[in-house]
C-alpha cells in the first residue's frame, strides 16, 4: 500500500522490482542477482497488467525513516564465486537496470540535459553497472554500481507536521570498499567511507571490479529534501521525461494534415455525386434514362453477398469489439482512471474491456450474418469467438514459451494463464453467444434495391483498378493519421517510458475513424463507376492494408532506433508486433463496413 502522510521517523520501506533492459527487452527479478537480501522476501500484490508485464515487486533490505539522513550505512557483504561472476557480468554487458519504489514512486536518475543548463531528464532505475578499463590498460572489466546515493524528496504540512513523499532519485557509484580489522557485518567501519568521519563518496575513482573471488559490499546514503512540488502533481516529474515541445508539435502537425486531406477528400467525393447525380436527373427520354452509365449500371449487383460472406461477418464482429474496447479505454485514460502511478491499469483495463465487449461483436457479426441471407448463426458466432482469440492465444503461447526458456521474469505464470483462458472461456465465449442470438433475432436489413438473378459480367478493369493495388494505396491515408502517434507508443513501450498524451492520442483516433471511412468510401465509389459491383471484401481490406505499413514501420523501428541484438528478443519484437498489426487490421477493416452509409 502506498504511504500518503508520514511523520518524522516514520518507516519507509523500499520495494525492489524487475530488472530491465532496452536490449534484450527481457525482465528478470531484482533477486535473480547476487544483491542483499532481506530476512523473508514477500511479495507485494499484483494486478494481471503486472504480472503480464513482467513486474515483480518484493521488500528489499533497504530502509529508511522519514526525514532522517543516513550516511553510509552497510546493506551486506557478498563473495563472488564463478555463477555470480558470470551472471552478473552478463546483466552489466545486456545494461540492465534495477527498478525500485517508494510510496508508488518509480526510482529514477537524474542527467542533466546538455542543450538546458539547470535542467535535467530522468532515467528509469540505475544500471547494475558499467563497462570499463583502468588507467594504462586495454583489457575491459566489470564494475557494479554497489553504492546507492538516495535522495528522497519531500512536500511538508507545517500546520501538522506530516510530509508526503514526491521524488525518489538515486546516484549510483561503484566503489571498491575497505575496512578496519574483522568484518563485523552492519557495525563494520569502512575506511572508504565513514559517517563519523563525515566522509561521502561522491566519485567512482576507485571502482569495484566483478570478478570471481572478490568480495563486494553494498551500501548507500539517503539525503531528505523538502520540495515546494504538492503531492497530486509529482508525477509530472516523471512523465515530462522527453522534449514535450517537439511531441506536441509533431502530433498537431500531424493531425492537421490528416484533417486537410479528409476534408479534400470528403469534398471531391460530394462534389463528384453531386455531378453524377445532377447528369442522371437531366435526363429527359424514358430511352435516355434506361442507358445507364456508371455506378446506377451496378445497382442490381451491388448487394449480392460475397464470396466466403461467413469470414467476413466473423472479422467485422471482431473489429467492432476491438472499437468498443479501445473507445471506452481511451475515455477512462483521457479522464484520468488509468494514469501511469496506475501500474498494470491499462493492460487490466483493456482486457476486461476487451471481455466484455464479446457481447457487441457477437451481435454486429450476427446482424451481418442475417443481411447475407445466413441461417447458421452458431457456426458464426463460434468463429467470432475462436478465430482472433485463438491466433493471438497460439502467438503468445509461443512467445511465453520462449521467455520461459530464458528463465525471465515475464514469462507469464501458469496461474496468470489459467486465469486468461477462463476469461475467455468463461466470459467472452458465453457473452458473443448472447450477441449473436440477440442480434439474429432481429428482423433482417433490407437492401434499398432488389438484386438481380443472374450476376452481370464485369468489364475489364483498368491497372490502377486493381484490387491489390488499390487496396495497398488505400491504406496509405490511415496510416498517415497514426505513424506520428506510433513513434512515441513504441517508444514507451520498447525504451520503457511512460505514455501519457492520451487527449492527443484519442483525437488521432477520431481522425483514423473519419480517415478509414472517407477513403474506403472514395475507392468504392471509383469501383462501382468502374461497373466492379464485388465491393464488400475489397472495402473491408482497403484500410485495414495499413497494418501492413504499420509492421513495416516497426521493423523500420527496429533497425534505426532498438539496440536489440539477441535471436530470442528479435522473435519477441516482431512476434508482438505481429499480434499488434493484426489487431490494428481487425479494427480499421470494421470502421468502413457501414451498410447504413453504403445505403445512402
Amino acid at each position: 500500500m502506498a504511504i500518503f502522510l508520514s511523520l518524522q521517523k516514520d518507516p519507509l520501506p523500499v520495494k525492489v522490482n524487475k530488472l530491465t533492459s532496452i536490449k534484450t527487452q527481457l525482465p528478470y527479478s531484482y533477486y535473480s542477482l547476487p544483491f542483499c537480501k532481506p530476512d523473508t522476501i514477500v511479495d507485494s500484490a499484483e494486478n494481471l497488467g503486472e504480472v503480464l508485464r513482467g513486474d515483480r515487486i518484493e521488500n528489499s533490505p533497504y530502509t529508511f525513516e522519514m526525514r532522517e539522513p543516513q550516511m553510509c550505512q552497510i546493506v551486506c557483504k557478498i563473495s563472488v564465486g564463478q555463477k555470480e561472476a558470470k551472471v552478473l557480468k552478463e546483466k552489466i554487458e545486456d545494461e540492465y537496470r534495477v527498478n525500485m519504489i517508494l510510496d508508488n514512486l518509480p526510482l529514477v536518475v537524474p542527467i542533466q540535459r546538455v542543450d538546458q543548463e539547470g535542467a535535467y531528464f530522468y532515467q528509469h532505475g540505475f544500471h547494475v553497472g558499467a563497462k570499463g578499463q583502468y588507467s594504462g590498460s586495454k583489457d575491459e572489466k566489470s564494475f557494479i554500481h554497489n553504492h546507492l546515493s538516495f535522495t528522497v524528496k519531500y512536500h511538508r504540512d507545517a500546520q501538522r507536521d506530516v510530509s508526503r513523499i514526491v521524488a525518489f532519485e538515486v546516484k549510483p557509484y561503484s566503489v571498491k570498499h575497505e575496512y578496519e580489522g574483522q568484518w563485523n557485518d552492519k557495525k563494520t567501519r569502512l575506511t572508504t567511507c565513514d559517517p563519523h568521519a563525515k566522509r561521502i563518496i561522491t566519485s567512482s575513482d576507485s571502482p569495484q571490479e566483478v570478478d570471481v573471488g572478490k568480495d563486494i559490499i553494498f551500501t548507500y546514503d539517503v539525503d531528505f529534501k523538502e520540495s515546494d512540488i504538492k503531492w497530486a502533481s509529482r508525477w509530472d516529474t516523471y512523465l515530462l521525461m522527453t522534449d514535450d515541445q517537439i511531441h506536441w508539435f509533431s502530433i498537431v502537425n500531424s493531425l492537421m494534415i490528416v484533417l486537410f486531406l479528409s476534408g479534400m477528400v470528403a469534398m471531391i467525393m460530394l462534389r463528384t455525386l453531386y455531378r453524377d447525380i445532377s447528369k442522371y436527373n437531366q435526363l429527359e427520354t424514358q430511352e435516355e434514362a434506361q442507358e445507364e452509365t456508371g455506378w446506377k449500371l451496378v445497382h442490381g449487383d451491388v448487394f449480392r453477398p460475397p464470396s466466403n460472406s461467413d469470414w467476413l461477418c466473423v472479422y467485422v464482429g471482431t473489429g467492432i469489439q476491438f472499437f468498443g474496447m479501445l473507445l471506452v479505454t481511451m475515455i477512462f485514460a483521457v479522464l484520468g482512471f488509468l494514469s501511469p502511478s496506475n501500474r498494470g491499469g491499462l493492460m487490466t483495463a483493456m482486457l476486461l474491456l476487451w471481455v466484455f465487449m464479446g457481447l457487441l461483436a457477437g451481435y454486429s457479426s450476427s446482424r451481418l450474418y442475417k443481411l447475407f441471407k445466413g441461417s447458421e448463426w452458431k457456426n458464426i458466432a463460434l468463429r467470432t469467438a475462436f478465430t482472433f482469440p485463438g491466433s493471438v492465444f497460439a502467438i503468445f503461447f509461443f512467445l511465453n514459451a520462449l521467455i520461459w526458456g530464458q528463465k525471465s521474469s515475464g514469462a507469464v505464470p501458469f496461474t496468470t494463464m489459467f486465469a486468461l483462458v477462463l476469461l475467455w472461456f468463461g466470459i467472452s465465449v458465453p457473452l458473443v453467444f448472447v450477441g449473436s442470438f440477440l442480434g439474429f433475432k432481429k428482423p433482417a436489413i433490407e437492401d434499398p434495391v432488389k438484386t438481380n438473378k443472374i450476376p452481370r459480367q464485369i468489364p475489364e478493369q483498368a491497372w490502377y483498378m486493381n484490387p491489390i493495388f488499390s487496396i495497398l494505396i488505400g491504406g496509405i491515408l490511415p496510416f498517415g493519421a497514426v505513424f506520428i502517434e506510433l513513434f512515441f507508443i513504441l517508444t514507451s513501450i520498447w525504451l520503457h517510458q511512460f505514455y501519457y498524451i492520451f487527449g492527443f492520442l484519442f483525437l488521432v483516433f477520431l481522425i483514423l475513424i473519419v480517415t478509414c471511412a472517407e477513403i474506403s468510401i472514395v475507392l468504392c465509389y471509383f469501383q462501382l463507376c468502374s461497373e466492379d459491383y464485388l465491393w464488400w471484401w475489397r472495402s473491408y481490406l482497403t484500410s485495414g492494408s495499413s497494418a501492413i505499413y504499420l509492421f513495416l514501420y516497426a521493423t523500420f523501428y527496429f533497425f534505426t532506433k532498438l539496440e536489440i541484438t539477441k535471436f530470442v528478443s528479435a522473435v519477441l519484437y516482431f512476434g508482438y508486433m505481429l499480434i499488434a498489426s493484426y489487431a490494428f487490421f481487425a479494427l480499421t477493416d470494421e470502421l468502413v463496413i457501414c451498410h447504413p452509409i453504403i445505403q445512402s
